[in-house]
């Protein structure tokens, strides 16, 4: 790891620590491990997938932990900043993560605001796992729920919500859109428990866009949903109109740095 550039000696016998650029690699190795990695199955069992999708999808899944870490660190530069701003800058007293993954933006936000509580929820138990440990590692566990259930039980069973200033909803309300009926659910209870002044905040993705900077990962990021996962993404006006339906009063939209992803604030 030091003859690559990743570590690097404090003196000739002191111990070692992150090269300067150890973050910048990270984030760029996101992009390649999430593609080449997490996506794998995808990648190995690609004409069974184009031939046969639900029977390839119901044999081959994707590991969730490695999707969890690897969109962490592609959102540590490419959607986390966008997102903590917002809402660090509204002081939630209580936030709800959906689709928290291994938990590192719900925990990112526990650390800043030092007197709210979060609920971290994912339908992964080996994300969900990464989660606890990595609580317990930020000294947050104590203010930290983990919870191992899909957003879809929402709809039957949305305790989970109750008397969240915050929810946040991380590059999972795609795959929930999916079922009309079922996403206008969900988000008809988010918005319901959502304590008085309380918003939404949707981190998602929208169809390709062919512009420079956008063009080259949202194809990927496009291509690998309809392809392989059947999931065929909302665009941008569409996004927003869904929320508007559900009752929200406001709806803004805002690029981000990932390509192709988007902040929604949807407010109660």
């Amino acid at each position: 790891m030091s003859a690559a550039g990743l570590l690097e000696r404090d003196a000739e016998t002191g111990p070692f620590t992150p090269c300067t650029e150890l973050a910048d690699r990270r984030y760029e190795a996101g992009y390649l491990s999430w593609s080449l990695s997490a996506n794998r199955p995808y990648i190995d069992h690609a004409e069974r997938f184009l031939r046969e999708p639900e029977a390839a999808g119901r044999q081959h899944q994707r590991d969730g932990r490695r999707v969890a870490v690897s969109s962490r660190w592609i959102g540590s530069r490419g959607f986390y900043p966008g997102v903590l701003s917002e809402i660090i800058s509204r002081k939630p007293r209580h936030i709800v993560d959906l689709g928290s993954g291994a938990g590192a933006l719900l925990i990112r936000l526990l650390t800043e605001l030092p007197t709210s509580t979060g609920v971290a929820l994912d339908l992964s138990a080996g994300a969900c796992e990464e989660a606890e440990r990595a609580g317990r590692h930020a000294q947050v566990d104590d203010r930290l729920t983990v919870v191992n259930r899909s957003v879809e039980t929402l709809v039957d069973d949305p305790a989970p919500l109750d008397g969240a200033d915050i929810i946040h909803a991380g590059f999972v309300m795609h795959d929930v859109a999916q079922h009309p009926e079922v996403f206008a659910g969900v988000l008809r209870a988010c918005r319901e428990h959502l304590a008085d002044g309380g918003c939404l905040v949707v981190t998602d993705a929208v169809p390709y866009v062919d512009r420079p900077g956008e063009r080259a990962f949202s194809a990927l990021f496009s291509y690998l949903h309809e392809s392989s996962m059947d999931v065929r993404l909302p665009t941008e006006d569409r996004w927003c109109e869904l929320f508007r339906q559900a009752g929200f009063s406001e709806v803004t939209s805002t690029a981000l740095g990932m390509p192709g992803s988007r902040l929604f604030v949807a407010t109660r």
